[in-house]
C-alpha cells in the first residue's frame, strides 16, 4: 500500500497565537495517527506560479492513516483551537506513487 501525504499551504496568517495553539495540539494528534513531518516552513525557492507561503508536508503510512488523522478527535480539537479566521490555508491529502 502506498504512503500518503498531507500537504498544507498557508495563504495568510491572521492570528499567530491561534496558530501556535493549533500546532501544540495538532502535532501529537498527527503523530498518533502515524504522521511524520517531512518539511515545514517557508519555501527556499518558488518557481512558475508558486507563492512564498508557509508549507507543511507530512508523510503517513497510507491513505487511510492520513484521512484518519484529519478526522481524529485530537485533530478536531486542534482545529477548534485554530478557529475560523486565524489562517487561510489549503490542505490536500494525496496518495504516493
Amino acid at each position: 500500500m502506498p504512503k500518503a501525504y498531507f500537504i498544507s499551504t498557508y495563504h495568510a496568517v491572521h492570528d499567530n497565537d491561534a496558530l501556535a495553539a493549533y500546532a501544540k495540539l495538532a502535532l501529537p494528534a498527527i503523530q498518533a495517527a502515524g504522521g511524520t513531518f517531512l518539511a515545514r516552513g517557508m519555501p527556499a525557492m518558488v518557481k512558475e506560479n508558486g507563492q512564498m507561503q508557509r508549507t507543511v508536508l507530512i508523510e503517513f503510512p497510507n491513505l487511510d492513516a492520513a484521512k484518519g488523522a484529519y478526522d481524529s478527535a485530537g485533530y478536531k480539537e486542534a482545529l477548534a483551537a485554530l478557529g475560523n479566521n486565524a489562517v487561510v490555508r489549503d490542505i490536500r491529502i494525496i496518495e504516493g506513487v
